[in-house]
């Protein structure tokens, strides 16, 4: 079994794009929203599943910033920080033929439901197995994200590979038996597929 991460995994993510337009979209600056919703400690606590429904996540926007957010809105805003990574999209489609595939993000609840709208290429792949941190309760690196997930399909984890950018959650994933590659780019911005790809058939071919 395969789990893909999102964010600078399947997609690139640039933080430094979605808050400009939720900026734009809401009117309220750059500054203000950093400070009040992610220093806040607000999009940590709807990683985490604190925000259980994309209602009571944008209700929640509403009371801290002022504005009333739709998912909509939300859902552009963040879309204008992805762009799509053809080459471990490549990969996705390669590993839904030879196992189960599946998303293992942190992310909000806004963002499990905007999944098919946001990320549609991957969608179509990994279908309704679209695991985000927000309902496991806890953000990779923990190990309690690992184990739920794991749970949720009845897999053993040495029968298991996480493909993720981060070193921590790659550690994380290890840490519990899990197989883990880290998917890192070189100096020009080329995402290492070729070593993602070699991964993979390393995985397979000693997994029983």
């Amino acid at each position: 079994m395969f789990f893909f991460d999102c964010d600078k995994t399947l997609y690139d993510y640039d933080f430094r794009k979605r808050l400009p337009a939720l900026s734009r979209l809401t009117g309220v600056s750059q500054y203000r929203l950093a400070k009040q919703w992610w220093v806040g400690g607000h999009e940590a606590a709807a990683n985490i599943g604190e925000y259980p429904t994309s209602d009571d996540y944008l209700a929640v926007f509403a009371e801290v910033t002022g504005y009333p957010l739709s998912l909509e809105e939300w859902r552009e805003a963040r879309a204008a920080a992805m762009t799509p990574v053809p080459g471990v999209l490549a990969t996705l489609a390669r590993a839904s033929t030879l196992g189960t595939v599946s998303l293992l993000s942190n992310n909000p609840i806004p963002f499990r439901d905007s999944f098919t709208q946001l990320a549609p290429e991957a969608a179509a792949l990994l279908g309704e197995n679209d695991l985000v941190s927000a309902v496991l309760g806890a953000e990779k690196p923990e190990p309690r994200v690992y184990t739920r997930a794991l749970s949720r399909y009845g897999v053993a984890p040495g029968r298991t590979m996480l493909i993720d950018d981060s070193a921590a959650n790659c550690a994380g994933a290890e840490a519990v038996g899990m197989h883990a590659f880290q998917l890192t780019k070189d100096a020009s911005g080329a995402f290492d597929v070729a070593g993602l790809d070699a991964a993979v058939d390393a995985f397979v071919a000693a997994t029983p």
